[in-house]
């Protein structure tokens, strides 16, 4: 009990204790109230047993008040003077002051989290603002700062004498400000800014010309020797780290410059200087992988020197570090090859075959990755040829027969011919002809004529050049059988049929007589191409035995005179060129096994030459000059202003004859009296020739006809020579005689 009576007396205040503290029964209450503590508890829960307690007790406290005035009254005479504010008690007032204490031991989160987190956002928004306007103070204190001329110069001067870390970051960042005014990047913190053309012009023009040289004195680099292919790498000079991240902004400002330009010689010029700056690149591994994709850009798409600079700068680049770039590059420029390459022009012809002889020597690099990539890109030629056979429709023949295919199998060819000799890539030379071959096949009509024309061209290369022999000739002579030569074109052409440019024919351009003379021309630069690759081999007369028989036949069936001409000479050259071989074969005292003596044979008579090779030689330059003549003679076709002839039409004329029909009355029914004396077919003959004047022209290239024709006589010839029927406009002017002169009269000032 003493315990109990210790712990109320302890949670009573002092009010509580004078008036209830020596009641039993207010004792016995507050005991049976009160719970037994347990040992070690902490306080909270004592609190929790006096707000408890508390709660509900403001009504009791006033009776006990009430009961002390008659059970103590001089106690009560003493409150009322010394504290009528407890005798004043109020329920209300107590209730409130026992919640506001329960309330305060217990944690409230609501209102108080919903503030914290609105307070963090608004700070958040204020340091996002103080932000901006720092921004925009840093901007509108840097537009201040512009590029002048006299800047420029001074920093030329300054640049010749000793480049400093800091006057290098200047030109940077006004290098920087220049390029970001061609991208419109006016988000981007520049500390200078270039407002005028002419100072842009002249900046990028300084940087161009100074900037390396100074990048080099600076870092204190030696200028490497030009008989030593090792370059100098910048990242060698103890200077290096320290003005690393000028020298990136620089260069990666040079690769946006390039990105933006259009104009093909400040391109051009760019591209001299980053060439220079190509041993920075190659320290610099993200500016160079950027720096690789412009130039491949360039390259694919881009003027003739701008391709040819680019070209030297991917050569660069790989040749120095083909672990790192090498791959990656090929594989990108085989991809921009493709898809240049889908529509063939006598315009883009030259940047085609640029673009194959220059990717074929970026494959020359490294025969191992090379293999890699002409595997898989062959098998992938392989497998849509495959899917062409086997479904036969007109989608996969498309896929086979269109410009990209038949330029991919060029390149391949140009490729294995390039790197040729070498072990690792020489297994791939009859997969090659494989796909080349199958094509050919796929489908056999003469309206592909020009698409097996190129095939056979690339063979012919690929054979020559792996001295590797591959049948070509069967595809050539198989057109000789199947297409009728001596029969008559059914239309005229004006121009003759490019099948440099073309894959398929038209059923119009099979009619035409340009189509078999371009064959015949096709079929004549082909054989005689085919056997300039064989012309030196000890077994030429066995090869060129189908061939001498194939066109002695054509000779006997063909009936065109010029047709005959071209067929006959070749046949003579390839019968002397076996007369040649066949007489050194005899005098040769080696077996045909001995390989070594045979391929020594086969050197001396390259060395001599044949009458094959002479003629070939001296055919392909007089080619040559053809070519370039038609392309020099259609420019200057071209830039003449030659006068057209324009002829009035017949409603014109009566349009003439009815508006001067009163000055001119004698000769308004000329062409009516012309009419009177001819029958209605003699009429039709006469507008026919009228209307046959244009088609003259288009006749006049062809004054062989008749010769070509052969011994066919054509119903004009024998007209010809029937006598004419006299007009009656001539006769007319016979009647009327000469015109009369009229001369102008010299008169006196009398007269």
């Amino acid at each position: 009990m003493a315990g109990k009576n210790k712990r109320k007396l302890e949670d009573l205040s002092v009010d509580e204790f004078m008036l209830s503290g020596f009641d039993s029964d207010e004792e016995d209450d507050c005991e049976d109230e009160e719970p037994s503590p347990k040992k070690g508890k902490s306080k909270t829960p004592a609190l929790q047993k006096t707000s408890v307690k508390k709660h509900g007790k403001a009504s009791e406290h006033k009776d006990q008040l009430s009961a002390l005035k008659t059970k103590d009254p001089e106690f009560y005479k003493f409150l009322e003077q010394n504290d009528q504010e407890l005798l004043n008690f109020d329920d209300t007032d107590s209730d409130e002051e026992e919640e506001d204490e329960e309330e305060q031991m217990y944690h409230k989160l609501p209102s108080q989290l919903e503030d914290d987190d609105d307070d963090d956002e608004e700070e958040e928004e204020d340091e996002e603002d103080s932000k901006k306007k720092d921004v925009k103070k840093q901007k509108s204190s840097k537009e201040g700062t512009k590029v002048t001329e006299a800047m420029i110069e001074n920093w030329k001067t300054a640049l010749k004498k000793e480049p400093t870390p800091t006057l290098i970051r200047d030109i940077t960042q006004a290098f920087k400000a220049a390029v970001a005014t061609t991208k419109g990047d006016s988000d981007e913190l520049c500390r200078y800014v270039i407002s005028d053309s002419a100072v842009f012009n002249s900046l990028v023009l300084f940087c161009i010309r100074d900037m390396h040289a100074a990048l080099q004195k600076m870092l204190k680099l030696k200028t490497p020797d030009k008989d030593t292919k090792k370059l100098v790498l910048p990242f060698s000079s103890t200077r290096w780290q320290k003005n690393q991240i000028d020298i990136k902004m620089y260069l990666a400002g040079v690769v946006q410059l390039l990105s933006s330009l259009t104009q093909a010689t400040v391109i051009a010029a760019v591209l001299r200087h980053a060439n220079q700056m190509v041993p920075y690149y190659l320290c610099l591994p993200k500016q160079c992988r950027q720096f690789l994709k412009s130039l491949i850009k360039h390259w694919s798409t881009g003027e003739e020197t701008v391709r040819v600079l680019a070209f030297l700068a991917l050569n660069k680049i790989c040749r120095h570090k083909p672990d790192a770039h090498l791959s990656a590059v090929l594989k990108q420029m085989y991809i921009a090859y493709v898809q240049n390459c889908k529509f063939t022009s006598p315009n883009t012809l030259p940047m085609i075959n640029f673009m194959q002889r220059t990717l074929a020597e970026m494959y020359s690099l490294d025969t191992q990755v090379s293999y890699q990539h002409t595997f898989l890109y062959i098998r992938q030629l392989a497998i849509h040829l495959r899917n062409a056979m086997n479904l036969k429709k007109k989608e996969t023949y498309q896929s086979v027969y269109n410009w990209q295919y038949v330029h991919c199998l060029y390149l391949w060819c140009r490729v294995l011919s390039t790197i040729y000799p070498s072990e690792v890539l020489e297994p791939l030379i009859y997969p090659l002809c494989q796909v080349i071959i199958g094509c050919i096949k796929l489908v056999p009509i003469s309206r592909y004529y020009p698409l097996r024309l190129h095939c056979v061209r690339a063979i012919i290369l690929l054979s020559g050049n792996t001295k590797t022999f591959v049948p070509a000739l069967p595809f050539l002579l198989e057109i000789l059988q199947q297409e009728d030569f001596n029969k008559k074109p059914g239309r005229m052409s004006v121009k003759p049929i490019n099948f440099a440019v073309i894959l398929k024919l038209s059923k119009f351009n099979l009619q035409e007589k340009a189509y078999k003379d371009g064959l015949v021309e096709q079929l004549y630069d082909l054989i005689l191409e085919c056997f300039h690759t064989q012309a030196c081999s000890i077994g030429f007369p066995e090869l060129a035995l189908p061939t001498i028989i194939q066109l002695k036949a054509f000779l006997k069936e063909c009936k065109v005179a010029n047709y005959c001409k071209q067929m006959r000479q070749l046949l003579e050259k390839i019968q002397e060129n076996c007369s040649h071989i066949t007489g050194r074969r005899q005098k040769a005292a080696f077996g045909v096994a001995d390989v070594t003596a045979v391929a020594a044979w086969e050197k001396l008579v390259a060395e001599e030459g044949t009458p094959l090779t002479k003629y070939y030689s001296q055919w392909k330059k007089l080619r040559e000059k053809e070519i370039q003549l038609e392309i020099s003679g259609k420019e200057r076709m071209e830039d003449l202003n030659l006068p057209e002839i324009k002829r009035k039409k017949a409603e014109e004329k009566k349009a003439d004859k009815k508006e001067f029909k009163g000055l001119f009355e004698s000769d308004s029914d000329d062409d009516d009296d012309d009419n009177l004396f001819q029958s209605k077919e003699e009429k039709d003959d006469s507008d026919e020739d009228d209307e046959g004047l244009e088609d003259l022209t288009d006749l006049s290239d062809e004054d062989n006809e008749d010769d070509s024709d052969g011994d066919q006589k054509q119903p004009s010839s024998s007209k010809g020579k029937a006598p004419k029927k006299m007009l009656s406009t001539e006769l007319k002017q016979v009647a009327e005689g000469d015109e009369d002169m009229v001369e102008d009269l010299e008169l006196s000032d009398q007269d």
